[in-house]
């Protein structure tokens, strides 16, 4: 296999290796660090970002939350099961008769609340642990990224 030198590159400023490898190396082990703190509270990482993103938008549709979570919506219906039967999220009727809407309950919000505190170390250490500067530069670099790449993702509009 021969690699490709994109013109006007020099080899040295070419990428070596697989990006989707290293993104997931580095997730795995950020992943990691959260879950080890959130673990307090009795929720996953996922679980958190859902149940505050279900707070910050809701009651939202689940395809819209879907996108907000740049998550297909089968994956979106598995992550919600738990925090449902947990009491922490409801999904009501929405707008009309075919569509439905997910809220947070009371009890939700309560979760929230104890896990956002474990989630804080969480963050605090990591900035600790890469320097501000870094997290910084890390988050701007991956809302670019997502920008530049969200024109090619399919479309979904399912409920």
């Amino acid at each position: 296999m021969t690699r490709h030198t994109p013109a006007g590159a020099t080899p040295a400023a070419v990428p070596r290796g697989c990006t989707n490898l290293q993104l997931r190396q580095l997730m795995r082990q950020v992943t990691q660090h959260y879950d080890a703190h959130m673990a307090a509270s009795g929720l996953k990482t996922t679980q958190y970002s859902l149940l505050s993103t279900v707070l910050r938008l809701g009651p939202v549709r689940p395809s819209d939350l879907a996108a907000a979570l740049k998550m297909d919506p089968s994956t979106l219906t598995r992550n919600l099961k738990p925090l449902i039967v947990a009491g922490w999220v409801a999904m009501a009727p929405g707008a009309d008769a075919r569509s439905r809407a997910v809220s947070i309950t009371a009890a939700g919000r309560s979760k929230r609340t104890e896990a956002q505190r474990h989630w804080r170390v969480a963050q605090d250490t990591l900035n600790q642990t890469l320097g501000v500067p870094r997290v910084l530069a890390l988050h701007a670099l991956i809302d670019e990224s997502l920008a530049l790449l969200a024109p090619s993702q399919p479309e979904t509009s399912n409920d």
